[in-house]
């Protein structure tokens, strides 16, 4: 089931918003999860934590994560799965196109299996 962490980059209210509009979609705010104590922290100990919780991150980082990704997979190491957005698709000041895109997205694709899955968001 695909439960999702946002990262600092995305705002706090994409994931307030998605909760208003599907209470039942699993989604944090980096901001939030853990009472914000991985706000700071670096791109490996957030998607450790997240793997730990079967969270799949939300990011537009894709420079660092992409990198990351690949040095794990060369490691054989797991990820609860990360979903890309590109500022080129979506604005990260357009919060109403990224709720609308992690919706569709949740619809479709909830149930799959997202360990060590790698998906771009669409605008919708």
């Amino acid at each position: 089931m695909l439960a999702l962490l946002t990262d600092a980059h995305i705002s706090p209210d994409v994931a307030k918003r998605i909760r208003d509009k599907r209470p039942y979609i699993p989604i944090h705010s980096l901001r939030e999860w853990r009472g914000g104590a991985f706000l700071n922290a670096g791109d490996e100990a957030i998607l450790t934590a997240a793997q730990e919780e079967g969270l799949t991150f939300v990011t537009y980082d894709q420079r660092t994560i992409s990198t990351l990704l690949v040095q794990w997979g060369a490691e054989g190491r797991n990820h609860a799965g990360v979903i890309f957005l590109s500022s080129r698709a979506i604005a990260q000041s357009d919060i109403g196109i990224q709720v609308h895109g992690i919706i569709a997205l949740y619809d479709t694709e909830h149930a799959q299996g997202w360990s060590n899955r790698v998906e771009f968001l669409r605008p919708i």
